[in-house]
């Protein structure tokens, strides 16, 4: 198992709310409107906080700030508010 498999296993093991994503998946660019690359992108009210919403492809997402694993902005799409996701499912 290599492991791009073992980290999409550990993160649904630990309710991030992921699913498979291109292999071309990238963080978040603050100050750009990025296109969600997940089936299923949560967004949620803090870093790790509750969930308010939901992405996936081809959602986007307007990137303001990154701290760490997790990125700040305005979820378009069906939540249209700002929240935070996790890095590294966009294209």
């Amino acid at each position: 198992m290599g492991s791009g498999a073992l980290t999409l296993i550990c993160l649904t093991t630990l309710g991030v709310g992921l699913t498979a994503a291109p292999a071309q998946a990238a963080n978040g660019i603050p100050g750009v409107r990025m296109t969600v690359c997940a089936d299923s992108l949560y967004v949620r009210t803090d870093p790790g906080g509750a969930w308010m919403g939901t992405l996936s492809y081809p959602q986007t997402f307007d990137v303001k700030s990154v701290s760490g694993d997790w990125v700040y902005g305005f979820a378009y799409g069906n939540v249209n508010r700002n929240g935070w996701v996790q890095n590294g499912w966009f294209c």
